[in-house]
């Protein structure tokens, strides 16, 4: 199914190269300062791992005005022979073009996935553009378990610093974990490999016109992939380095753009994440080995403050969602000093679950609920940093397992609520 009209001479590009073993997708938008070394890793990734596949480089571009294509056009290894065990057997190829669609990462995807499938390619692998870390052996971690060992989709696993990834840690983790029964630690990670015929598939869903096309597909592929059957599995990468984000970006938009696609996709799901009980690990691949981390600071004062303003602000829009027993333990907790300050996991759990209950009946437009939450997602991570502030990494990866099995000892109060409710359909 090809939907997408690439330019003729992308066409032709594709005619020349005909088939693939191997596609290396890197979405990108202004990254010249960065995407020449993503490039430069995934050839040598290709030429030391995979030497006897045909690779193909795509980059998908979304309208960059810095010369990120030129800087893909023009990236290559200068000294093969001095840096790589073995020559290539076969040329890699590049492939670098502008998107069509909906602007976002979702489309950028789309296109990647459509030239994977009209060149056969047997593996897919997409790695972000801005990224400093990325070394060669991702490609091979994230390629080798599709390629050798079966598996449709290979998510990758980094080292974090215990104050990184909170939407991840407080809720995107729990709940897909507790919804599918596969302990996935990094389901929005970015950087993942898939089959072809995992590519094929997310080509038949007609998801290209909604968010998913523009801030939800990391989720979507992860969730997808897991919810159909696929067998997946993931890869210890180290630690993700990549451009700093801008530190006034919106927040509530971030929380908004991941939660609601984590919310859209229980809709689709319901029949499959309503049966399950418990979570599995899955195969990890990699050498697990401790990464020296970028430091995170963080001002728990300002996120306590936002907290107490939402409790006076959306006092109704929570007495509401959470019901006035659960309210009442929110409203408790604003009084406490912020030395203090904790948010029982039990609770943070049911906020959860309401909220999602809350999407599903439809109370409130979809960004208007989720941004309803950002006060409350404030004060559980402001909670979680004063408990962890003198933890090392792996005491506080243990009281996210916490977390985890927090959210599944109570889902069927998450199942019950939900058949019960009246926007059930």
């Amino acid at each position: 199914m090809n939907d997408i009209t690439f330019r003729a001479e992308v066409h032709d590009q594709i005619g020349k190269i005909k088939s693939a073993d191997i596609v290396v997708g890197i979405p990108s938008f202004n990254n010249a300062r960065t995407i020449g070394h993503v490039v430069r890793a995934a050839q040598a990734g290709l030429a030391k791992y995979f030497p006897s596949h045909r690779a193909v480089i795509v980059n998908s571009d979304g309208g960059s005005s810095d010369g990120t294509i030129e800087v893909v056009q023009n990236a290559s290894i200068e000294d093969f022979s001095a840096i790589l065990l073995h020559h290539r057997v076969k040329p890699i190829s590049k492939i670098a073009f502008p998107y069509s669609g909906i602007p976002g990462k979702g489309s950028a995807f789309r296109s990647i996935f459509e030239i994977a499938q009209m060149l056969n390619a047997k593996a897919c692998v997409v790695v972000d553009s801005d990224l400093r870390s990325i070394t060669p052996e991702w490609i091979e971690l994230l390629v080798k378990p599709v390629l050798d060992g079966g598996f449709d989709y290979v998510a990758p696993l980094y080292h974090r610093h215990k104050f990184d990834g909170t939407i991840t840690n407080s809720i995107v983790y729990p709940l897909t974990r507790t919804l599918y029964g596969k302990r996935v630690r990094q389901p929005i990670g970015g950087d993942f490999g898939f089959s072809g015929r995992l590519a094929q598939f997310y080509l038949t869903k007609d998801v290209w016109e909604s968010d998913v096309a523009r801030f939800g597909i990391d989720i979507w592929m992860t969730t997808t992939a897991i919810a159909n059957g696929f067998k997946v599995a993931q890869s210890f990468l180290g630690a993700k380095i990549h451009d700093a984000k801008d530190p006034g970006a919106d927040l509530s938009s971030m929380l908004y753009q991941v939660v609601s696609a984590t919310f859209d996709l229980m809709e689709s799901y319901t029949n499959t994440w309503a049966l399950i009980r418990g979570s599995e690990p899955v195969t990890t691949f990699g050498f697990e080995y401790t990464v020296g981390l970028e430091q995170v600071n963080v001002n728990t004062a300002r996120m306590l403050n936002l907290f107490r303003e939402g409790l006076k602000n959306l006092r109704e829009i929570w007495l509401d969602i959470l019901g006035a027993g659960d309210f009442m333990e929110v409203e408790r907790l604003g009084a406490l000093a912020d030395s203090e300050f904790c948010f029982p996991i039990g609770l943070w759990t049911r906020v959860i679950y309401d909220y999602a209950i809350a999407f599903h009946q439809k109370k409130l437009p979809a960004e208007h609920l989720i941004k309803s939450l950002t006060p409350l997602y404030l004060g559980k991570t402001a909670a979680f940093i004063l408990a962890a502030e003198h933890m090392e990494g792996p005491e506080a990866e243990a009281e996210i397992e916490k977390l985890c099995m927090e959210f599944e000892n109570n889902k069927d109060y998450l199942v019950t609520s939900w058949k019960q409710s009246k926007g059930d359909r």
